[in-house]
């Protein structure tokens, strides 16, 4: 993306994952649907009431997902982006953060990342707060491609239309939609509207910054075919480059989980208590992250998983359970899709101990 074999405790092991992998194409969906935390028996049970939040039973349950996943070695980095592909593969962190600012951890959760294709949603909610969801809608869209986030034939398809703000093309649009003058108020408002949703001074990593731009000569014809088709609103490679900058920034898990708690929490910072959205955005900005938030296998994890989340292929995930709490978790290898492996199993597994399925009554 641009611009930006022991058990484990019980639950699957390394080899079971792998060679259920190979069975099934788009990985994520088919790994989270054959554990045992998705069978039939758990989403059964899951249909009640979720927990109450209580950080102690939150602080034991990430802790368990850490020690039982920490030893999966599926997936791989990603390699496209050169600097991505040198990130250690070991890493791995998960972040809990509730309503009230608390924040519940395990693992590698000061380990800075790029935040990559995450970035797209606070991008989304900075132009959704200028402009409003009909645009967003009109001039972006809430719809999936059914194609890869970078995808051309998708625009071919549709006529130049990116359908959705979260695959490349769409991001590359939105950022194109921030209103300013020039590129440089544009990246401005978008570096601090990410610093107030992490409550913390996120850093441009000048070497992802400088890997991407010299391979991101697909999504330059992305921006140009956007352009023709009359769904680029600013100069084209300018918008490239901001899109390429927003997907370079750093962040822990800590930050994401907090920029994630924000959507959970109506859109007011849990931690500085800052409302950075209007709360009757925040379920239009989740529909966005349900329909394309995993890439090709968004739909399995709504099936399987039922929480809005976005990915990106720095390894980051966050997930949002709206009105109660926000996790993020962090590893670098990924599935064919593009989505880290610890990280959605992770996730999977505390939203079904906790019972967090927005589907679920």
């Amino acid at each position: 993306m641009a611009y930006g074999t022991r058990k484990e405790a019980g639950v699957l092991s390394a080899h079971a994952l792998s060679r259920r992998r190979l069975m099934t194409i788009g990985a994520a969906g088919a790994v989270i649907a054959a554990s045992p935390l998705c069978s039939g028996a758990a989403r059964a049970q899951a249909r009640v009431n979720p927990e109450p939040i209580d950080e102690r039973r939150f602080k034991q349950l990430v802790d368990e997902a850490h020690a039982r996943f920490a030893s999966v070695t599926d997936g791989k980095n990603a390699d496209y982006i050169p600097y991505l592909a040198g990130v250690p593969s070991q890493l791995f962190g998960i972040v809990i953060v509730t309503p009230e600012g608390k924040v519940i951890e395990a693992g590698d959760t000061n380990y800075a990342f790029a935040i990559e294709s995450v970035a797209k949603v606070f991008t989304l909610a900075l132009v959704m707060s200028e402009s409003g969801p009909d645009v967003v809608k009109n001039k972006l869209g809430a719809n999936g491609t059914g194609l890869p986030f970078n995808s051309v034939i998708a625009l071919e398809l549709h006529k130049g239309n990116p359908l959705s703000p979260l695959v490349n093309a769409g991001a590359m649009a939105t950022v194109s939609l921030v209103k300013g003058s020039s590129a440089d108020e544009r990246w401005q408002k978008i570096s601090k509207n990410m610093d107030d949703f992490a409550d913390a001074e996120l850093p441009l990593n000048k070497d992802v910054f400088k890997s991407e731009s010299d391979t991101n000569q697909h999504n330059r014809a992305i921006a140009y075919l956007l352009e023709s088709a009359k769904f680029m609103y600013s100069d084209p490679m300018e918008a490239c480059d901001v899109y390429t900058r927003e997907c370079s920034v750093a962040v822990t898990p800590r930050n994401l989980a907090i920029m994630a708690g924000t959507l959970a929490n109506g859109g007011v910072n849990p931690v500085s208590g800052k409302r950075l959205l209007e709360r009757a955005y925040v379920p239009k900005i989740l529909a966005e992250m349900a329909v394309e938030g995993l890439y090709d296998t968004s739909g399995t994890w709504q099936y399987d998983v039922g929480l809005p989340a976005k990915s990106g292929v720095g390894g980051g995930i966050m997930a949002v359970f709206p009105g109660n709490w926000a996790i993020a978790a962090f590893s670098p290898p990924l599935d064919e899709a593009g989505n880290s492996v610890r990280a959605q199993l992770a996730i999977a597994w505390i939203a079904d101990q906790l019972k967090a399925n927005i589907y679920a009554n």
